[in-house]
């Protein structure tokens, strides 16, 4: 009898039995046993809300290598694009990837696979973005898959902190912690020398 599980489901049941552990990519892809698997991480994490962690939270974790913190999960956000505005936002776009400009079908000269597009935000929905077709675009897999959480403009460190000194001291404490999360041994030689 065939195996009914699916990649997801492999994962999140891989990502659970490994809690606190450091997973890696070629791990992660040989238990989805899927190209996909990146995206199914990206939909644990931001769909079902498991706290799953990367380089881009913590400064010694390399890039490919992913953590389950805990099994309290986090606030997750629904996927609420309709099959009408998918259809909108390829048409719309050409049906061809807005970030690197290959058209589905074809073979992505990067990869070699067969070009599949998705509806990618160009706010993502954890940094405040919408559903809406405004905010949608067409991207490859390939794009897809390094594009998560980043937005077009990136901004610099004087515009992020002009930002920062604009907010309330309740929203700087949040960033100093995660700034102190991301970073915990340059923030021990930090306040080692301020004494």
């Amino acid at each position: 009898m065939p195996d009914k599980i699916g990649s997801r489901a492999k994962l999140r049941n891989y990502f659970q039995k490994h809690v606190g552990k450091i997973l890696d990519s070629a791990t992660l892809r040989k238990v989805a046993g899927t190209s996909e698997w990146a995206r199914r991480v990206r939909e644990l994490r931001n769909e079902e809300g498991l706290h799953i962690i990367t380089h881009n939270d913590r400064s010694d974790l390399k890039p490919g290598q992913y953590i389950l913190i805990d099994t309290k999960l986090l606030p997750a956000f629904d996927r609420g694009i309709s099959k009408e505005t998918r259809s909108i936002v390829l048409d719309r776009n050409g049906y061809t990837c807005q970030m690197c400009g290959v058209a589905a079908g074809e073979l992505h000269p990067f990869d070699g696979r067969k070009v599949r597009l998705h509806i990618g935000h160009i706010i993502d929905k954890s940094q405040g973005g919408s559903d809406d077709s405004a905010n949608l675009r067409a991207v490859c897999s390939v794009c897809n898959e390094g594009a998560s959480n980043i937005t077009v403009n990136r901004p610099d460190s004087v515009k992020l902190l002009m930002q920062i000194r604009r907010a309330p001291g309740s929203e700087q404490l949040k960033v100093l912690q995660w700034l102190i999360t991301k970073f915990p041994i340059q923030s021990k030689e930090f306040v080692k020398k301020l004494k």
